[in-house]
């Protein structure tokens, strides 16, 4: 199990993302227009700089819903390997079986 800390830090990140993401996209999309004076794009960038850093996707980090651990992270199920194993070992995990030889 992860340190709570690091799991409330993932949500409090997460809900800055969401609540800047449409003044990231926003800053963004102007920082690249092409038709736009140099002045501007470099405002839209001084602008985007101002925002807080967690406010970035790129700062999430991928954790198990169960035990919040950060590697070996499967994005379909959002669990972990170990988790995995252990509800697939259960029969918690509709259509998969563990295989044995």
């Amino acid at each position: 199990m992860a340190k709570k800390s690091m799991i409330e830090r993932e949500r409090k990140r997460q809900k800055l993302v969401d609540q800047y993401a449409a003044r990231r996209a926003a800053l963004k999309a102007s920082a690249a227009d092409k038709n736009a004076s140099v002045e501007e794009r470099f405002k839209a960038t001084l602008k985007l700089a101002e925002l807080p850093r967690n406010s970035s996707a790129t700062r999430l980090r991928n954790r198990c819903q169960l035990t919040g651990r950060p590697r070996a992270y499967y994005r379909k199920l959002k669990i972990s390997r170990i988790m995995l194993r252990e509800l697939g070992s259960n029969g918690e995990i509709p259509g998969l079986v563990k295989s044995s030889w």
